[in-house]
């Protein structure tokens, strides 16, 4: 029994998650290695390489944790109970930075309730969803209850205020939406509600929505080196890096953006830096990695006959790919930039462990899938019973 549940471990998923997080690590040595405002030069490391570990810890054991389990009410309730309390905290003892209250200090580290929100969202929505196959299409009472929840959420991150945060949980709930079987009349109801909701949003935290400096993001984006020294300072130096590295790189550690003129280049600009010194094919690893973990999410998605770990695997995928796009996106100028991490390699201790629960949960409902599939493979490789046996049984049983 044990034998069978080890075999089926999806070993390809495990391989290119570990590969990409130690990648990232290093990555994140090369692009901090800079000393400067007295921070020693493996200072992010150190923390990254702790975050690593532990993450490694958490990985194992959403791996070894029965996905089924984590629909029960005992397990939702006081999930959602510590999300909106996470978020309301900050409000209180919240600190700030990136010009938004998203980090809470415990010690000497900090945590982000936001980005554990993103996968209570997709458990919450799988869970409570799955249970209303039988009545998704009924608006009232399948299709919005679950949806107060998200609500909540979203209002508290954009808050914040975090808008690039609050537009990928809103994606990733959108994602699961169209793969729980809604029919096309209740999105587009759906869809109503959004558009009316963002009114009352807009109007309350507009002095953020349209403060200068966000106006600045959406007006540089597209021609950074109209303004390369104040708006578009960050994205322009973000060419300057990529377009240095052409096909083999500068070299590892080479990179010449990252001596305090690539803003974030640990964070939000990894990729930058890894262009920079790593060239094609370094990009080429980045990307290819997170699209193996994508579309591979996705097909364990499509294969699971359970409705709930299908809508999680989906759920999951879905925000690594998002978080990838808007990463990669806004460090290339495909689109404005909003301070997400790069899924796996960016700096940051919340962001790891959080994705390394979720993808520790989809290795799960991975090895289910397969665990079935041999299962039942080996139920229907029995050789029937002969006639003679048959005949033998039936005498018996009348006997």
């Amino acid at each position: 029994m044990l034998k069978k549940i080890l075999k089926s471990y999806d070993y390809s998923l495990i391989i290119v998650v570990a590969l990409l997080c130690l990648f990232g690590l290093v990555m994140v040595y090369s692009a901090s290695m800079v000393t400067w405002h007295g921070v020693d030069s493996d200072f992010f490391y150190e923390k990254q390489k702790f975050n690593l570990l532990a993450a490694m810890v958490v990985f194992i054991l959403a791996a070894l944790f029965p996905y089924k389990a984590m629909k029960s009410t005992k397990i939702l309730l006081p999930m959602v109970v510590l999300t909106l309390s996470g978020l309301l905290i900050l409000f209180v003892v919240g600190k700030v930075a990136g010009n938004a209250l998203s980090w809470i200090e415990v010690g000497a580290r900090s945590i982000q309730p936001s980005e554990l929100a993103k996968l209570s969202v997709i458990i919450y929505l799988s869970a409570v969803y799955a249970k209303k196959q039988s009545y998704i299409n009924e608006f009232n009472r399948g299709v919005l209850p679950p949806l107060l929840f998200l609500v909540m959420v979203f209002f508290l991150v954009a808050a914040q205020p975090d808008f690039g945060t609050a537009g990928i949980i809103m994606l990733i709930a959108a994602a699961i939406i169209l793969a729980s079987g809604m029919n096309f009349k209740n999105i587009m109801k759906l869809v109503v509600i959004v558009m009316i909701l963002l009114v009352p949003v807009s109007l309350i935290l507009k002095d953020e929505v349209f403060s200068e400096r966000r106006l600045e993001r959406l007006t540089s984006y597209s021609n950074p080196f109209d303004d390369e020294q104040k708006s578009g300072y960050q994205l322009a130096n973000a060419y300057y890096a990529i377009g240095s590295g052409g096909l083999t790189g500068l070299g590892l550690g080479q990179s010449n953006q990252k001596l305090g003129y690539l803003p974030e280049a640990h964070t939000d600009f990894i990729i930058a830096v890894i262009s920079e010194e790593l060239g094609i094919f370094g990009v080429g690893f980045v990307l290819l990695s997170l699209a193996f973990i994508v579309l591979k999410g996705i097909h364990i998605g499509l294969k699971c006959k359970d409705p709930f770990g299908s809508l999680l695997a989906i759920g999951i995928a879905s925000m690594i790919g998002i978080q990838s796009f808007v990463n990669l996106g806004g460090a290339s100028g495909v689109i404005p930039l909003t301070g997400v991490p790069l899924p796996f390699v960016s700096y940051g201790g919340s962001s790891l462990l959080q994705l390394a629960i979720a993808t520790g949960i989809l290795v799960n409902v991975s090895m289910f899938v397969k665990y079935e599939e041999k299962y039942k493979k080996d139920k229907t490789a029995q050789p029937k019973p002969s006639k003679a046996v048959v005949s033998q049984n039936s005498f018996k049983f009348r006997s």
